[in-house]
């Protein structure tokens, strides 16, 4: 007895003096295990915890001589007659002999473990009980004071809970503020909000032993979308998508605006529900974030077992909300700046490019991109409304740089559409929603994996014309201030649409221009061939005749006739030389190959031609290089001073190609002179162009390029 006594102490003081050197628990804990086993000379000890509802036991030290015995972290529902069953209800020690005839899950556990006696004495710590240490005995029965022995090892378990709860509660204080300093710090680097959901989802669910935390905003219509999380097998895969508040503890959160806490989501209703218990949640405790004293969103952790969260987790969510919100409202003022800054390069660029005057195609997939990635959306699109109803796809964007629908394309706008909408309002219009819609406009958006779609009207002096728009294809709806980002844009499309209209009318004016004064040349030229020169022929063959009739005495008088015969035919032919400058018969009757031969062979100096377009073309164009070859060949004659001249013709996609090459002194400047102007002038006006390249000493190229369609 006194060998007992003296074991027991020694015990005692080896556990005491753990204690008293502030030991972590665990190792308390298990100490007290090992001593128990052995002072009892049992074959196991464990020291166990009832969870704060008195349902489940937890096994949190061990000591077993088995290696298949009792294992720390072992937990067991109370859900029948056992020891832990009487020592919560009783508060005192207890024992039973037999598990053989009990039914409960400890009873099978200990039937399993061979434990068939078992022997429990309370822990009782500030007035509570916390929990319970326990031995068995598989093959013999206990000693009557069992359970009294055990008792004596309680009180410093009790003892060493209660300092090791102080030192927990200052550790938890001091984990917390590290957890918040690292939020804060990351908040006030302008980390993407993203980044900044994530880690407080991450550190909570941390701080609370959590198997996972996220941060939700609340939306319009009932609505909240999860913006980022974590868990504890990185496999959050929720961020970006919308629910229904129905079934979630941010719906009560939303409801109160307080902290709430849901048990279970095993019977919740709605889509969250269902996708918490594919992620295998089960319980949840949610707080309010708060911005600018608006309700913004919640903060939730959750566990995916049995175990209910600290019950104190309401409270420590709060200390993380208050960093969100002030994060949350600090990134919405940077991201609003941000916004700007970017919206304001997009309408630079797009105006620069309508300030250059490119053609309205370019400028309209130049807005489709850039308002696609500015929104941002999943594709973007430019259109004009048509007099059928439908509209004409003029520019497209798409993020991944797919097309199901290509330009030119029409496209029915019938049902409920933003591009029926604007053409009804002359407004911006939103859908948010094609689901179960009729009409073949719909149909398309769903076809298209849209599921929202933004438009805004494009109104040319004063007129509707048509349309700019953003689709999205993900649950979130479009920014709610898309319809005045796109604004700004339809502006600038606007102005360019209008000046291509007026350069377009320009382009047609002076293609008339140029069209009625080549008709009239050739009227001109038909005029004095039909009327002057068939005049002059006949009074020149007349005075011939009058010539051949004059007697031979009369010589002077014949002299006269031959004289005045000589001055018709001179005129003759300078009116025949003017004709052919206005407008070369030959050019009408025979094409451009026939009318460059008879430059080339009229030219006074060597001319090397080289005419690769069969056919007749287009008449406007056959003109035009006419004439670009007869100025190029008296320029190189009479300024150039050349001594040859190459011209090469052909047609190369759909354009005319005429190059004229000379050797002789350079020098061309092409914004002298009425002669290349002019050329110029005409070539522009049926969509061509004529470059020139003249360095001193080195000749000049002259290059016209006439396009061949649209000559009308």
């Amino acid at each position: 007895m006194t060998r007992r006594l003296a074991d027991e102490q020694a015990a005692l003081r080896r556990v005491a003096t753990l204690v008293a050197e502030g030991a972590p628990s665990a190792e308390v804990f298990a100490g007290v295990a090992h001593e128990v086993a052995k002072v009892l000379r049992l074959p196991n000890a464990g020291v166990c915890r009832f969870d704060d509802d008195g349902t489940v036991l937890t096994v949190i030290a061990a000591w077993d001589d088995r290696p298949d015995g009792l294992q720390a972290g072992t937990r067991w529902p109370i859900d029948g007659p056992s020891v832990s069953a009487e020592v919560l209800r009783t508060g005192r020690p207890a024992r039973i002999e037999s598990y053989a005839c009990l039914s409960s899950s400890l009873a099978t556990e200990a039937r399993d473990s061979r434990l068939e006696r078992v022997a429990a004495a309370p822990i009782v710590v500030d007035g509570r009980i916390w929990g319970l240490i326990a031995t068995s005995s598989p093959d013999a029965p206990f000693e009557d004071d069992v359970e009294d022995r055990l008792a004596e090892f309680t009180e410093l378990l009790a003892a060493a809970i209660g300092s090791s709860q102080a030192r927990d509660e200052l550790t938890q204080l001091a984990d917390e503020q590290a957890a918040l300093r690292r939020v804060a710090t990351l908040a006030a680097q302008g980390a993407p909000p993203a980044d900044v959901f994530e880690a407080v989802s991450a550190e909570v669910a941390r701080l609370l032993s959590a198997e996972g935390g996220a941060v939700s905003r609340f939306e319009d219509g009932g609505t909240v979308t999860a913006l980022g999380g974590w868990t504890r097998t990185g496999a959050y895969s929720y961020a970006g998508q919308r629910f229904a508040l129905e079934g979630t503890v941010s719906g009560l959160v939303f409801e109160s605006g307080r902290p709430a806490r849901m048990a279970n989501y095993g019977d919740e209703p709605g889509t969250a529900a269902a996708a918490a218990r594919a992620m295998g949640w089960h319980a949840s405790v949610g707080a309010p974030i708060t911005v600018e004293g608006r309700l913004w969103g919640a903060l939730a952790v959750v566990g995916t077992s049995d175990r209910h969260l600290p019950p104190d987790s309401e409270q420590r969510l709060m200390k993380f909300t208050e960093l969100v919100g002030t994060a949350i409202a600090n990134t919405e003022s940077r991201e609003k700046l941000s916004r700007l800054a970017l919206e304001q390069a997009a309408l630079r660029r797009v105006a620069t490019l309508v300030a250059r005057g490119p053609p309205p195609a370019e400028v309209f997939e130049a807005v489709s991109a850039e308002v696609g990635r500015l929104v941002p959306a999943d594709a973007a699109g430019l259109a004009r409304y048509e007099a059928d109803g439908r509209v004409t796809l003029l520019g497209v964007w798409t993020r991944t740089g797919g097309y199901r629908i290509h330009l030119g394309e029409r496209i029915a706008v019938d049902g409920a559409t933003a591009a029926q909408s604007v053409r009804e309002t002359e407004r911006p219009a939103r859908i948010d929603g094609y689901e179960g819609v009729s009409g073949s406009g719909p149909a398309l958006a769903r076809a298209l994996g849209w599921r929202s779609t933004v438009s805004a009207p494009i109104v040319v002096e004063g007129r509707l014309w048509g349309l700019v728009g953003a689709s999205s294809t993900t649950d979130e709806p479009l920014p709610p201030d898309t319809e005045e980002r796109l604004a700004g844009f339809t502006e600038l499309v606007a102005t360019a649409i209008a000046n291509a209209e007026s350069r377009a009318e320009l382009d047609a004016s002076r293609a008339r221009i140029v069209a009625t004064a080549d008709a009239t040349r050739r009227r001109i030229e038909r005029d004095l061939h039909d009327g002057a020169q068939q005049q002059l022929v006949t009074l020149a063959l007349e005075v011939r005749a009058a010539e051949k009739a004059v007697p031979p005495e009369l010589s002077e008088q014949r002299a006269d006739l031959a004289h005045v015969a000589e001055g018709v035919t001179n005129v003759l032919d300078g009116l025949r030389e003017i004709a052919l400058g206005l407008h070369p018969s030959v050019l009408t009757e025979g094409g451009l190959g026939p009318a460059l031969n008879t430059l080339a062979h009229r030219a006074p100096i060597p001319v090397e031609l080289d005419v690769h377009a069969d056919g007749r073309l287009p008449e406007p164009v056959e003109v035009a290089a006419y004439y670009v070859v007869s100025e190029a060949l008296t320029n190189a004659a009479k300024h150039a001073h050349a001594s040859r001249v190459r011209v090469d013709v052909d047609v190369r996609d759909r354009v005319l190609r005429v190059a004229v090459r000379d050797d002789g002194d350079g020098g061309a400047e092409p914004g002298r002179g009425s002669g290349l102007l002019g050329l110029k002038d005409r070539a522009e006006a049926i969509g061509g162009s004529i470059s020139v390249e003249s360095p001193p000493r080195q000749g000049t190229c002259l290059v016209a390029e006439l396009p061949l369609d649209d000559q009308t």
